[in-house]
């Protein structure tokens, strides 16, 4: 039930995955028609208002004559279609559209219901328009990308539907659908607004929401394997250092490594201090940790938000231009930022997890079998996983430059600051692709680590070996990797994985 106020990412991934159907509240709809009587009274009294009856952008002086308004938002539509690039996926495309209906459901935005009407049947439908990535510039809304649903709403452009490419009017057919009609400001509605940043950021989130407990339970793995101490993790140490992220670390490690015979083995080693990679791994895996909070505190106003304009704020008693306000929120530099320090806080903690692959792999600090081989020298184990997780990393380094330091001027000047948001949330995807095959990189060495091991694991670490081993062998000799890498890299994306091993060991205090 959409209704403009209330939508969680949760919801919305349902609705993105294709495991619920959507609803406008009648609620919802009741402010919609009260915003739209505002944009019908200014229409019939003849008073000029941007985005009602005038051009758009460089164009806001040109006024639009009553007859031209339905034409008008044709044209908008059809030309701010322009986006380039590889096809979103369906996940991304129905994410945005629910975005943009929830959005749009707040009723600020001057739309008749009809559009509205005919995202909940897209949905529900399962036709998906394809829209082309890459033509948002972060302000002004997602137009371009936006603009790609909106051909499907009318009956033109290309969808997904029964899982074949075809014509959106043949689709809208065969669902008893028929192309929809835009009327005055309906189709600059639908087009300037952050949905496209939006749903991306939000489903970043989701996946962060289960991928970095795994994170923090790989570096454990490591722990084992490399019979580390856990007094940096004791919480008098985070105590007298209380940020938040660090501490929450700092006690899911010691929680999932309680019971370790192996580490309680080797209290009392001869070494003093264990590398940077493993001590500090509260101080760094906590600023990741803190990112992904206040991402998601940002992805939850976003999604409730109204983000085109003008926005309509109705007053019956007292009509007039007055009730549409042109302002600036399509400007989605907060979306651009915190994609942003999201990905250079993914690629700190990779760089922290590939330093603790070579301290696995190198038997003159690890004391183990050179490169985990069975026979050293004829064979080279696992010496290029760390290439790979190398490779990955340099991957993410490029991903850290901040995609929201850049802006350019649009629309002869009128648009003179735009900040890249969507441009940044793509970015920050993609990071997090790199980022989950540097740790399946180190879960496969540390797994195999731990096949050296005497003395028994945390009761944790010893089922999250056993969830390892279940998709991937121990080395008996040299072999292929590759698919190892990709299945790992799979199952620590899989939330299912991380409920599996939530459910199964001591993960609290959860993200």
């Amino acid at each position: 039930m959409l209704d403009g106020r209330s939508l969680t990412t949760e919801a919305l991934l349902s609705i993105a995955e294709g495991r619920a159907n959507v609803e406008c509240a009648p609620d919802a709809l009741e402010r919609v028609r009260v915003a739209r009587a505002t944009v019908e009274g200014i229409i019939s009294r003849g008073e000029v208002v941007y985005g009602i009856n005038t051009g758009f952008g460089a164009l806001v002086n040109t006024r639009i004559d009553a007859s031209d308004l339905e034409r008008l938002q044709l044209n908008l539509i059809r030309s701010h279609a322009t986006a380039v690039g590889t096809p979103m996926t369906n996940q991304e495309v129905r994410a945005m559209m629910a975005v943009r209906l929830n959005s749009l459901l707040a009723g600020h935005s001057g739309v008749h219901e009809d559009p509205l009407r005919q995202i909940e049947a897209l949905l529900n439908h399962a036709i998906t328009p394809i829209v082309p990535r890459l033509g948002s510039l972060g302000a002004s809304g997602d137009l371009a990308p936006l603009s790609h649903v909106a051909l499907a709403l009318i009956g033109e452009g290309d969808v997904n539907h029964d899982g074949v490419s075809k014509p959106a009017k043949e689709a809208l057919t065969e669902c008893g659908l028929v192309p929809c009609k835009l009327r005055a400001k309906d189709g600059l509605s639908l087009i300037n607004g952050t949905s496209q940043m939006t749903s991306l950021l939000a489903l970043a989130s989701e996946r962060l929401h289960a991928l970095l407990p795994l994170a923090d339970a790989v570096l454990c793995m490591s722990l084992e394997a490399r019979r580390c101490t856990v007094r940096p993790f004791e919480p008098q140490v985070h105590a007298v250092r209380p940020h938040a992220g660090q501490q929450h670390v700092a006690a899911r490690v010691m929680r999932l490594m309680e019971g370790s015979a192996n580490l309680a083995d080797h209290a009392d080693c001869e070494r003093v201090q264990d590398a940077y990679s493993f001590r500090c791994s509260p101080q760094v895996h906590g600023v990741t940790y803190e990112r992904a909070t206040a991402l998601a505190s940002v992805v939850g106003i976003e999604l409730n938000a109204v983000t085109d304009n003008p926005l309509v704020f109705p007053d019956p008693s007292n009509p007039g231009p007055h009730e549409v306000v042109s302002q600036g929120n399509f400007h989605g530099e907060i979306l651009g930022q915190t994609a942003d320090a999201m990905s250079l806080a993914l690629f700190e903690q990779a760089s922290m997890s590939e330093r603790r692959m070579d301290q696995l792999l190198d038997p003159a600090r690890s004391g183990g079998r050179p490169f985990l081989a069975r026979q050293s020298g004829l064979e080279s184990g696992l010496m290029i996983v760390h290439y790979v997780a190398g490779a990955s990393l340099s991957e993410l380094h490029g991903h850290v430059m901040p995609r929201s330091a850049f802006s350019t001027v649009t629309s002869g000047g009128q648009e003179d600051h735009v900040s890249m948001g969507a441009t940044a949330c793509m970015n920050l995807m993609l990071a997090i692709d790199r980022f989950t095959e540097v740790l399946a990189a180190e879960l496969l060495i540390a797994a195999e680590a731990a096949e050296d091991l005497s003395i028994p694991m945390s009761e944790s670490m010893t089922y999250l070996h056993r969830m390892v081993r279940r998709d991937v062998a121990p080395l008996t000799t040299d072999r292929s990797t590759a698919e190892d890498l990709r299945v790992l890299a799979q199952r620590l994306g899989d939330r299912r994985w991380c409920s599996e091993f939530a459910g199964s060991s001591s993960l609290m205090p959860k993200a």
